[in-house]
């Protein structure tokens, strides 16, 4: 089961998802600010963390952008805000699904069951130890502590750069469509091919190759971007 932090400040909306999700076996702790939040996530660790937007102290988009700089812990708005321009920007900005209130108690724990599943989802195809790393080639990624090496190196990725890395990481040789990785990277349902580019460009970079002489990122113009081990040393190009 999963440790939850519910930032929640009406008393009545957090005491029934403390007690609701306490009775589904989840460990839950609730604070009612967004620094309250802050202090909670930097000094415990979290599976996911459900967030309103409508706290005292700091909007909760605020919050979100500061919560993304302390950690990459999934994040789920619950927030009576329903447009959809804000939705769409605030999934930009890092949040990991977004739920409308009211809704149900089992609508939440469904939402965090696919977030989690995407947070802790093993390899389809990659090379993965009994301790949960992928291996593709010389890259060893670890989901759990988000730690992604190159040859022995740590890379230092952004958040995206690493759920980007690991997603594709999961399905080597395999030809992953755009419309798949704004789904299942960005949780978006649309949006623009150049978050996409811009994403691969820093990866790549990160990597040591670039579009025009690739590694590990290969490009299929109109197809979609797949991950694959570079050819062995000396062997057929």
């Amino acid at each position: 089961m999963a440790r939850v932090l519910v930032v929640e400040d009406d008393q009545f909306v957090r005491s029934a998802l403390i007690r609701h999700l306490t009775e589904a076996a989840h460990t839950v702790r609730s604070v009612g600010t967004a620094l309250e939040a802050l202090r909670e996530v930097a000094q415990v660790g979290f599976d996911v963390v459900i967030l309103d937007l409508g706290l005292p102290d700091l909007d909760g988009a605020e919050a979100l952008k500061m919560l993304r700089g302390l950690t990459d812990v999934p994040v789920i708005i619950a927030t009576a805000r329903d447009d959809e321009a804000e939705i769409v920007r605030l999934l930009n900005a890092g949040a990991d699904d977004y739920l409308v209130k009211p809704f149900s108690v089992p609508h939440l724990q469904a939402r965090m069951a696919a977030v989690l599943r995407r947070t802790r989802a093993g390899g389809n195809g990659a090379e993965e130890a009994g301790d949960g790393v992928i291996r593709v080639g010389g890259l060893a990624i670890d989901p759990l502590r988000r730690v992604a090496e190159l040859d022995g190196t740590v890379l230092e990725l952004t958040r995206r750069e690493f759920d980007l890395l690991a997603f594709l990481a999961r399905r080597p040789g395999v030809v992953v469509a755009r419309k798949e990785l704004l789904a299942q990277v960005w949780q978006l349902s649309y949006g623009d091919d150049q978050t996409i580019d811009v994403h691969l460009s820093w990866l790549r970079r990160k990597l040591g190759e670039t579009a025009a002489n690739p590694r590990y990122l290969h490009t299929l113009r109109g197809v979609g971007v797949k991950l694959e081990p570079p050819p062995a040393e000396g062997g057929p190009a």
